[in-house]
C-alpha cells in the first residue's frame, strides 16, 4: 500500500483553487512531495472554463456576476463547469507511476476506480461510462450535458465530471462531483440565441446529469461527502492517505500564482 500525501484545502476562490493544484504539481514535479489527493470546495461558487475554451460568445459574464460568482479558466480542457455545492478533487502524479497508464482514457479509468467507491459508500450505486457515439452536443459549453470514458454514470446520468493534463512529466486530474445543482442558475452561465432555446437546454438537462442529493433519500454534507470519498480513494487506489499541511512560503507562492495568472483577465478571457 502506497502511501500519498492528502490535502484537504476546505473551501477557496476559484484562482486560489487553480493555483493550489498547479502549485502541487510543481513542487510533485521538484520531488519535495509524494503523489497527492486533494479535496476542496469554492467559496465564492465559481465557473471553470476549459484550457482552449472560448469565453467570447459563450459565457454570459453578466449572468456569472449577477450570481456573485467568479470565472476561472482551468490549466485542463474540456467544457465549463459550474462549481458551487459540490466536492471538488484533483489527483497529482507523476506520468512515470508505475500503475499510471501511458493513455489519458486508461489513465481515468485508474483514477475513477477511487470515485467509484466514493459512490459505492454513499449507496450508490454508479458505473463507468461508455460512450458509444458522438461526444460533444451540437456547439455546447456546458460540461455534464455528456459524460466522457470512464466518468461515473448514475442510471444512465452524469453524476461526476473530470479533466486530465498533463506538463513535464507530471498529470493532474481534477473533476466535480455536485452535491446539489441549481439548474436555474448554472444556465444564467451561458449564452444562448433566444430565451426559448434556454429553456428546453434546462429542461433536458435533468435527463442528462444528476446531483448526489438528487439520488439519496437522506441528503448529505460536504463534510459526509468527503469522507465517503476519502475512503473510497483510500480502497479504490490501494493508497494510504497521510494529510499534509502547507507551510506559510508554501501558501505564499499558491498567492503568488493566483494573483499572476488566475485571478487576471489575460488569462482567463484569453480565447
Amino acid at each position: 500500500m502506497e502511501t500519498w500525501y492528502f490535502v484537504d484545502s476546505g473551501h477557496c476562490t476559484p484562482a486560489m483553487n487553480m493555483a493550489l493544484d498547479e502549485a502541487l504539481m510543481n513542487w510533485h514535479r521538484k520531488g519535495d512531495i509524494p503523489p497527492v489527493l486533494r479535496f476542496y470546495g469554492w467559496e465564492p461558487a465559481g465557473l471553470s472554463v476549459g484550457y482552449f475554451q472560448k469565453v467570447k460568445g459563450k459565457i454570459d459574464l453578466e449572468g456569472v456576476q449577477k450570481h456573485g460568482y467568479e470565472l476561472v479558466r482551468r490549466q485542463t480542457g474540456g467544457r465549463a463547469v459550474l462549481h458551487d455545492n459540490e466536492l471538488t478533487y484533483s489527483v497529482i502524479v507523476s506520468e512515470e507511476h508505475p500503475d499510471m497508464p501511458d493513455s489519458v482514457k486508461e489513465a481515468y479509468l485508474v483514477i475513477s476506480k477511487g470515485l467509484l467507491e466514493g459512490f459505492v459508500n454513499l449507496g450508490i450505486q454508479a458505473e463507468f461510462a461508455v460512450p458509444a457515439g458522438k461526444l460533444d452536443v451540437a456547439g455546447s459549453a456546458v460540461c455534464f450535458e455528456e459524460p466522457s470514458w470512464y466518468e461515473l454514470i448514475v442510471e444512465g446520468k452524469k453524476a461526476a465530471g473530470s479533466a486530465q493534463t498533463r506538463k513535464k512529466g507530471v498529470i493532474l486530474q481534477h473533476g466535480s462531483i455536485p452535491i446539489d445543482v441549481d439548474d436555474v442558475k448554472l444556465f444564467d452561465m451561458f449564452i444562448y440565441k433566444n430565451e426559448r432555446i434556454k429553456e428546453r437546454a434546462r429542461k433536458a438537462f435533468g435527463d442528462k446529469a444528476v446531483a448526489i442529493n438528487q439520488i439519496l433519500d437522506q441528503p448529505v454534507s460536504y463534510e459526509d461527502t468527503k469522507t465517503a470519498f476519502k475512503n473510497g480513494f483510500e480502497k479504490g487506489l490501494n493508497l494510504h492517505l497521510e494529510p499534509f499541511e502547507l507551510s506559510k512560503e508554501q501558501w505564499d507562492e499558491v498567492h503568488k500564482i493566483a494573483k499572476e495568472r488566475y485571478e487576471t483577465d489575460e488569462w482567463n478571457h484569453a480565447r
